[in-house]
């Protein structure tokens, strides 16, 4: 289906395309919050199957784990804990929960990046969730994961016909801020268009919302010859629903809206004319967030 590799910050994924009819999809997540009682474990298991059945390269840019309720958190709260990670070794139960949960899927990861829900464990106890996870879906379940940054690339390299080559550039980062009332941070694809000059999809999370801002650009190749091309910014808003029922919690307390929940889908396909390339079409697959009882 596909082989990775890395280099340093960058994650190569090689596929091959024999035939005119060839297409390839791609699962694009963050802030899954796996282990939070309010994730949408439902939505989150119904995208999984669907990657599997598409034959899917999954690539999630950090939150997976939500992993607030450790000793030196000062959110904790035995409110957000599922009943079978209430337990002293917290840490490594999430990790083994999710490993079991993503084992189906173990061949579809590419990448699993950081978020700053990892980052902050790392920095109090000691311990990288994701690190652990990646090692886990890899040895005990056969997959070939490599592990993310808090940013990153991952560039998709298609062979056609065994010895034509093209490539699609896709930048991450898992987002930083409250993505803002008004804008919900599409000004960032000003900001990231500035400093991000190679990227043809560039994904953000964190902010928990979800949207397709597609920008055209005007260019010059080294013959001198003018066109226009696309970059394709995605925000993926991930399966917690933290405002719940808006009496209570973190976002409620911080003024916060409600968020969508869900994720984002590349489908790629090769073109010959005017030359070889990726003709990538990308969707965000939302619902609305779901109330759950008591939480």
């Amino acid at each position: 289906m596909f082989t990775t590799e890395q280099n340093g910050p960058v994650v190569i994924v090689r596929m091959e395309a024999d035939s005119a009819s060839w297409e390839q999809w791609v699962l694009l997540t963050s802030d899954r919050h796996h282990d939070s009682p309010k994730c949408n474990r439902q939505l989150e298991k119904r995208h999984l199957e669907e990657a599997r059945q598409r034959g899917a390269i999954i690539c999630d840019f950090g939150d997976l784990f939500d992993a607030m309720q450790g000793k030196f958190d000062p959110r904790r709260s035995m409110a957000d804990v599922r009943p079978e990670d209430a337990k002293p070794n917290y840490y490594d139960l999430i990790v083994q929960h999710a490993a079991e949960d993503y084992a189906p899927y173990a061949q579809n990861f590419a990448v699993i990046g950081l978020g700053n829900h990892e980052t902050a464990v790392e920095d109090k106890a000691n311990t990288n969730l994701t690190s652990n996870l990646v090692h886990r879906l890899n040895s005990d379940y056969g997959g070939n994961v490599k592990m993310g940054g808090y940013g990153g690339w991952v560039i998709f390299r298609v062979t056609v016909h065994h010895n034509n080559r093209c490539s699609l550039k896709l930048k991450y980062h898992h987002g930083a801020g409250g993505g803002g009332p008004v804008t919900r941070g599409v000004i960032q694809t000003n900001r990231q268009a500035v400093y991000l000059p190679d990227a043809d999809v560039v994904v953000n999370g964190h902010t928990h919302d979800g949207w397709h801002v597609p920008i055209a650009r005007e260019r010059v190749d080294q013959r001198g010859e003018q066109y226009f091309d696309l970059v394709h910014y995605l925000r993926t808003p991930g399966y917690k629903n933290g405002y719940n029922d808006g009496a209570s919690g973190f976002e409620n307390i911080k003024w916060q809206p409600p968020k969508p929940n869900g994720c984002a889908w590349l489908r790629l396909r090769v073109e010959i004319r005017p030359k070889l390339h990726i003709i990538v079409t990308p969707f965000v697959d939302v619902e609305a967030p779901q109330v759950i009882p008591g939480k």
